[in-house]
């Protein structure tokens, strides 16, 4: 008896350590997981509060901006409006993008970051910052952000009619018609809009680094909203202390002063405004085999005879347009383009000169 009297007691110490042991792991792993939803928390509140110190000078500029609502969302809530990520919309560099359903007949685009495709997490928490702080109509809007469980997801306004890219280039873009002259003014217009909002408007200054046909979402034939900020950099007036920055960007579009020096700025994003321009007047992508858009149309585009000039137009167009805008809509090209970065213009000089062009022209295109 009285050994199985010591046998039982020493059991039951041992059960009771083992007990202790366990709970005391359970602890520990109850006190790391809320180490991590205090962390996220905080990361959360340091974004909204990038919201709330917003510049107040871009609210005059679009009534989303007094309105709209981010918000921090879970993994849950968004795998349950994508499906499970069933839809893919688009892809991007270091992303895919799904379509969302927020119910009440409402869509949305969720960005998923993937790190196997090189979109490391300050990348997503810079591009979330800068989403915070702007606003405008032609800028495609944060609906809100999801940092759970190892994923980086932005949810954004949705923005039905694809790009300008497959508008232009894909087969299934050109069953829906050509886009007309007075179309593609119109919408290099707004992204004109867009560009100045971000670098004489946004505090600090924004440099897009990634503006091509591809991140130019359209409305409607009239009316496009410039996406992805992925690439964003933040900018500044002075650039003569800047040092130089590994190459963002798409081929075809990055500026040569770029490529050459490493050094960007608010004129990189005009020299690609530049090239988006080319690809309206020519219905061309931006590389032509190993030669970019800009060199292959080099000597047209600098012609003076418009006879030489009309050589370049998209063959789509039928010789609708009229030649007064396309001098005017070349020689902005030209000076985009410009070698010399700073004798490029400032993107509000770029909207004034297209805006003027269209407001002083007649209410249809003429052929020529």
């Amino acid at each position: 008896m009285g050994l199985h009297s010591g046998i039982d007691i020493k059991s039951t110490k041992n059960l009771l350590i083992g007990g202790a042991i366990i709970l005391v792991i359970l602890f520990t792993i109850i006190l790391k997981k809320w180490a991590v939803y205090l962390d996220s928390k905080a990361k959360a509140r340091s974004l909204a509060k990038a919201q709330g110190d917003h510049d107040q000078k871009s609210i005059g500029l679009c009534s989303l901006s007094t309105t709209k609502s981010i918000r921090t969302y879970a993994l849950e809530e968004i795998k349950m409006a994508t499906r499970d990520f069933r839809i893919r919309i688009g892809v991007g560099a270091t992303s895919y993008v799904y379509l969302a359903e927020l119910g009440d007949g409402q869509f949305g685009a969720v960005k998923r970051v993937m790190e196997e495709r090189g979109g490391y997490q300050k990348m997503f928490l810079d591009e979330v910052s800068i989403l915070l702080r702007i606003s405008h109509p032609n800028l495609v809007a944060l609906l809100g952000f999801c940092l759970d469980k190892g994923e980086q997801l932005l949810l954004l306004e949705y923005i039905p009619n694809k790009s300008l890219f497959d508008r232009l280039h894909t087969n299934k873009g050109k069953l829906s018609g050509t886009l007309s002259w007075s179309s593609r003014l119109s919408i290099a217009l707004d992204i004109a809009y867009a560009l100045d909002y971000l670098h004489s408007v946004a505090d600090p200054p924004v440099i897009h680094r990634d503006v091509k046909s591809s991140n130019v979402l359209l409305i409607n034939d009239d009316h496009a909203k410039l996406a992805d900020f992925g690439l964003c950099k933040l900018g500044h007036e002075s650039y003569s202390a800047q040092t130089p920055t590994i190459i963002r960007g798409s081929l075809g579009y990055v500026d040569t002063n770029y490529l050459n020096t490493g050094l960007v700025s608010p004129k990189s994003d005009v020299y690609s405004f530049g090239v988006l321009l080319l690809e309206l007047i020519t219905g061309m992508k931006s590389l032509q085999g190993s030669v970019t858009l800009a060199e292959w149309t080099n000597e047209c585009r600098k012609h003076q005879d418009v006879d030489v000039m009309m050589g370049m137009l998209d063959p789509k167009l039928n010789g609708q347009v009229n030649v007064e805008q396309l001098r005017v809509v070349v020689y902005v090209v030209n000076l985009a383009l410009l070698e010399n970065s700073m004798a490029r213009p400032n993107m509000a000089e770029i909207a004034s000169r297209l805006s003027s062009c269209m407001d002083h022209s007649p209410e249809t295109d003429l052929p020529v």
